[in-house]
């Protein structure tokens, strides 16, 4: 799960201690403020940042080349996830790119303006699908001029790739949340095989459901198709099946990883993926997320695999990630409080008794630097990671979460001085509290939606984890967010040091309602529906807070024709925000599906369509792009005469363009049709 924290220390000695070493955190004064260009693109809604690597020269040499070698496994997993994004997509990328690179004529062309931004959409989709939204994006440039651009180009393309590009009607979502509709036909992820029906495929997993009490999770690296006789069959995703082409490159690299690894328990968690990668064995898998979330000394850490379930519409099947990070030993000390004190959080809430943990187990949190992001965290990739997603390991071995600091500080450098909070917030005495607390907040809301948000709470006996269905993400993401909410007003985390004083939440808290009920619909197109999990989740805090502040404890005020968010009562927020948890947690707890199904629906998904026409028009005068990703940085390995790995050296000039045609150069290993 995408985000956060947890570990030791005692209570005695962290107000005078950590106040003053958390704090400077907070006012965002790192180590090293060298001259750095963090911009990089824009196009469309998109904007491509660069991230530093700091302390990457502090690190050992054995570290380093445990990190280019954990580095070089994730890239060889682009394509998978091209390719699980829809069946079309890595024979769309490749014409394309083909096209751009052998073009033969003038450049300098509205329409090859156009299908250049068209490419930069595709790469950062990884497919022709909104990353976000989730709908499929058009070509500005006609059907007719690619066609004809191919053909001068002497351009080989698979014919069946013009309809699903130019067709609005063809593939229209990459996953639909619709109610309604059968989800896996409606739906143009490629974790089905054509014809597989959404009937078809829960009647499949529920034959096959192991509800043992340390149960495999069926259908996690898998794709169900129809074989001969219309029966459905599994694909399992392992070197030598399905995808085995990319994770032979991903086993080698991780075998170079072996030799560097800075322990034990490190070693044994790599072995346990490479099987898992060569076997496909579930069980192996399970072992391998154990070994993993012990080992808690190595500096150098990474996610590698098949990992999230939100594109898949059923909520089953894994999207390939990888991310190679080291811990910041400085920036941990904050998650290291607020995970020693994981069990007090857990014994506060406002949740039921029923479904609260006795005993909060092994929930490991530090802050972390990318080193290097692929999959389905490239190049928009999440702020914090909460892991394993297997609640039975949670329970009983733990779970890591982490926050990553260096990318946030990309964001926060990127958009200093934007106009956005002078245009949306309130008003001067709103925006100097957030301008004083809000990164603050937005790194503690981080930290507590994954330490204490994911990591919290149980199942009742006989719940299982797909119980909610097509809501369960959305309704996971709104637990966690709401654990993090209820608790940034706590005392408790002044008295810990994390917060300078009891007005500063307050940063977190408008920031919160003002996102969800207003400025996030920047991100939605006229007319459309929310149907991405944590868009949902945001507005369905939001939006039932704002329906049950019956007492005017926010409000949505008008002041010279501009619609503002305003907060009456903060501590009457906080109760609000109270109430909810209680009942998002017993939603989980029961495996409520009418419940989530309803709250959702009255919450979650609708937009008002007058308020949202403002928002967009405000926002589109900032001249800002609502979304970011980033490029890697390149590690390149200085070898000796024998090819051993003497240095490790970082570079961070590679434009956008050059970085995905130089990666579908270099690690593209799957065959068009998968």
């Amino acid at each position: 799960m995408h985000a956060n924290y947890f570990e030791y220390m005692k209570k005695t000695t962290l107000c005078t201690l950590c106040f003053v070493t958390l704090s400077l955190m907070f006012t965002a004064c790192r180590k090293q403020e060298k001259s750095f260009q963090y911009n990089v693109d824009k196009f469309y809604d998109l904007e491509i940042l660069r991230y530093d690597v700091p302390e990457f020269d502090s690190l050992s040499l054995q570290q380093k080349q445990l990190v280019y070698c954990l580095s070089e496994a994730a890239l060889w997993g682009r394509d998978i996830l091209f390719d699980q994004n829809g069946r079309y997509n890595l024979r769309i990328r490749r014409a394309l790119e083909n096209l751009y690179v052998n073009y033969p004529y003038d450049k300098n062309t509205d329409e090859f303006a156009a299908f250049e931004r068209y490419l930069k959409r595709v790469w950062f989709s990884n497919g022709i699908h909104h990353h976000y939204s989730e709908d499929k994006f058009l070509p500005e440039f006609s059907q007719e001029w690619f066609v004809n651009a191919c053909n001068e180009a002497g351009i080989v393309y698979d014919e069946e790739i013009i309809p699903v590009m130019f067709d609005p009607a063809i593939m229209a979502k990459r996953t639909t949340a619709q109610d309604g509709v059968d989800l896996v036909l409606n739906s143009a992820g490629n974790y089905y095989g054509e014809g597989v029906t959404q009937a078809e495929a829960e009647e499949w997993y529920a034959l096959h459901k192991d509800n043992s009490p340390e149960p495999l999770w069926i259908g996690l690296n898998s794709k169900l198709v129809k074989n001969e006789n219309g029966e459905i069959e599994e694909q399992v995703y392992k070197v030598g099946g399905l995808y085995g082409e990319a994770l032979e490159h991903i086993v080698y690299w991780l075998r170079e990883a072996l030799k560097y690894a800075e322990n034990d328990a490190q070693k044994l968690a790599i072995e346990k993926m490479i099987e898992f990668n060569e076997t496909g064995d579930l069980k192996t898998f399970n072992e391998y997320c154990i070994a993993w979330v012990r080992d808690l000394d190595s500096r150098v850490d990474y996610v590698n695999g098949f990992t999230e379930t939100y594109t898949d519409p059923l909520g089953i099947t894994g999207t390939w990630e990888s991310m190679v990070n080291f811990k910041d030993l400085a920036a941990t000390k904050r998650t290291q409080l607020i995970s020693s004190n994981a069990q007090w959080f857990e014994d506060h809430s406002t949740t039921d008794p029923r479904y609260k943990k006795e005993e909060v187990k092994g929930v490991t949190a530090k802050v972390i630097t990318a080193a290097i992001l692929a999959g389905d965290c490239y190049p928009a990739t999440p702020i914090g990671i909460n892991l394993p997603n297997a609640n039975w390991i949670r329970k009983e071995y733990g779970s890591k979460s982490v926050t990553i600091d260096n990318l946030m500080h990309a964001y926060n450098e990127a958009a200093k001085g934007n106009g956005f909070n002078e245009e949306f917030m309130i008003d001067d005495e709103i925006r100097a509290i957030y301008e004083q607390y809000g990164a603050a907040c937005g790194d503690l809301h981080t930290d507590l939606h994954e330490c204490v948000g994911h990591g919290s709470g149980k199942l009742l006996p006989g719940v299982t984890k797909d119980a909610l269905k097509e809501h369960a993400s959305t309704i996971e993401e709104a637990r966690a967010d709401l654990f993090g909410l209820y608790y940034l007003a706590d005392p408790k985390l002044v008295e810990l040091g994390l917060l300078p004083n009891m007005e500063a939440y307050k940063a977190g808290y408008y920031q919160q309602m003002m996102n969800g009920l207003m400025t996030q619909l920047v991100r939605i197109e006229p007319g459309k529906d929310i149907e991405e999990a944590h868009m949902r989740n945001r507005q369905l805090i939001a939006g039932w807070v704002y329906d049950h502040a019956t007492n005017k404890e926010v409000e949505i005020v008008e002041r010279d024709g501009k619609h503002y968010l305003q907060i009456n009562d903060y501590e009457g927020l906080r109760r609000l925000y109270g109430e909810l948890l209680a009942e998002i947690q017993r939603i989980t707890s029961e495996g409520d599906y009418p419940a989530a199904k309803a709250i959702v629906e009255k919450y979650a998904v609708k937009v008002d369509q007058d308020l949202h026409k403002e928002i967009l028009e405000r926002y589109k005068k900032l001249n800002l792009a609502p979304y970011k990703g980033f490029v890697n940085p390149v590690y390149t390995a200085v070898r000796d005469a024998e090819g051993n790995i003497t240095d490790v050296q970082i570079d961070f000039t590679e434009g956008y363009i050059e970085q995905h045609l130089r990666y579908s150069h270099d690690y593209s290993p799957l065959p068009d049709v998968n």
